[in-house]
This record gives structure tokens, C-alpha cells and sequence, in this order.
């Protein structure tokens, strides 16, 4: 119950704080947003991992995915971060780096809220298709509406540094394409999520390595063809 309030409590302060970056500061630190993010992604993860069911070594596939949707989350910031830094230090706005890492933290934790609100959803297509390049396509379409999502509340919690210095605008947007190239490539290399019902359930793939954006199209050709 406890824990219970505690998720929801910070919830309602980080959506609230969505629609305008003033409300609910108070109650938002960084700390308990990456808490929700270790809750949330695993939620989402061990849905995502019951594609093809639960029988065999199966379950094992629910576990391993909920524990590496956190770790995509959180590693996908940590390497894209450096960088950033750079960039910003660059551009002169170095002074503001501990408000720009509070917002981007923020955001990472209303990725993963959204996500776990969509997990209903996953779970219901899963009853729906046993099409393994179908659900791959699914599960990419809802980390894309959490990622849209959560720019919602990365843009408020921008606002203010935009106001200090315009120059922050485009840092911004550098920070989306740099965390979608990275989160898309770190997704391929820590595979699978929502594994193969005729291949063995496994942590990571032996061939791990790889372009993800070459195998994103042809996924994408195979399920357009099928039609």
C-alpha cells in the first residue's frame, strides 16, 4: 500500500508537472523517477517477454525482458550523455547542465509510465497474432508513442532553460535524434525482448552485434509483403 501510494503520488506530480513545469517540483527528485524506471520498464518488459506463451523454458523469456527494458532506458541516457555534455559546454551552457539532466531524467521516467499504461494493449495483440514480426513491429510502435509522450514532459521542463538561453532549443532537439539513434542500436544489441517461440529462450543473441536500422526495414518488408 505503501508502495502503491509512493508510485502513484509521484506519477500525478510528474504528469501534472507536464502541463505546467512549476507543479509538483517539490515532490519530483531524480532519484525516485529512476525507481519508476526500474519499476515501469520491468513491468513492461515482463509483458513484452510472454510473447508465444508460457510454456517450456518460456517464462524465462518474461524475466530476462523485464529485467533489460530498464537497463535499455537507463544505458540508452548514460552513452548518449557525454556527448551532450560536450555539446552543450560547447555552446556555452554548461551552468545550466544540472537543470538539463534533471529534465532528461524526467522524461526517461514518463517513457517508462507511459509504457507500463500500455501494456494492456501489448498483452491484448499477443492474444491476437502469433506473428513474431507483427509483434516486433507492435511492441517498436509502442516505445515510439511512450518516447512521443514523454517529450511532452521534456519540453515543459525545458521551457525555462529555452526562456534563459535559446540556445537550449537546440540542444534539444540534438538530444532526440542522439537518444533515438542510440536507443535503437542499444534495443538490437541487448535482444531479445520478446524472442522467438521456435528459437531457445536466451539472455542476448550469439550474434548480438549488428545494424539495427537495416533489420527495422526489412522487418517492416517482410510484414508489408505478408499482407
Amino acid at each position: 500500500m505503501i508502495l502503491m501510494n509512493f508510485v502513484t503520488n509521484y506519477i500525478d506530480a510528474l504528469l501534472r508537472g507536464a502541463t505546467s513545469p512549476h507543479l509538483g517540483n517539490g515532490s519530483i527528485s531524480v532519484a525516485r523517477g529512476m525507481a519508476i524506471v526500474l519499476l515501469g520498464g520491468a513491468f513492461y518488459g515482463s509483458v513484452m517477454g510472454t510473447f508465444g506463451g508460457f510454456t517450456g523454458d518460456r517464462p524465462l523469456q518474461a524475466i530476462y525482458s523485464g529485467t533489460k527494458v530498464p537497463i535499455l532506458i537507463m544505458l540508452t541516457g548514460a552513452l548518449a550523455m557525454p556527448s551532450f555534455f560536450v555539446l552543450n559546454t560547447l555552446l556555452g551552457l554548461r551552468s545550466d547542465f544540472g537543470e538539463v539532466i534533471r529534465a532528461l531524467a524526467l522524461s526517461q521516467t514518463a517513457v517508462t509510465v507511459v509504457l507500463a499504461s500500455l501494456a494492456p494493449y501489448t498483452a491484448l495483440w499477443y492474444a491476437s497474432t502469433m506473428d513474431y514480426h507483427a509483434a516486433t513491429l507492435f511492441n517498436a510502435m509502442m516505445f515510439t508513442v511512450a518516447a512521443l509522450a514523454a517529450q511532452w514532459v521534456l519540453r515543459r521542463r525545458y521551457a525555462s532553460l529555452i526562456a534563459r538561453n535559446p540556445r537550449h532549443r537546440i540542444t534539444l532537439r540534438v538530444w532526440l535524434v542522439m537518444y533515438t539513434f542510440v536507443g535503437i542500436q542499444m534495443g538490437w544489441v541487448l535482444r531479445p525482448f520478446i524472442g522467438q517461440p521456435d528459437r531457445p529462450v536466451t539472455f542476448f543473441r550469439e550474434d548480438a552485434w549488428g545494424n539495427a536500422y537495416v533489420v527495422i526495414l526489412e522487418t517492416v518488408w517482410i510484414v508489408i509483403s505478408r499482407r
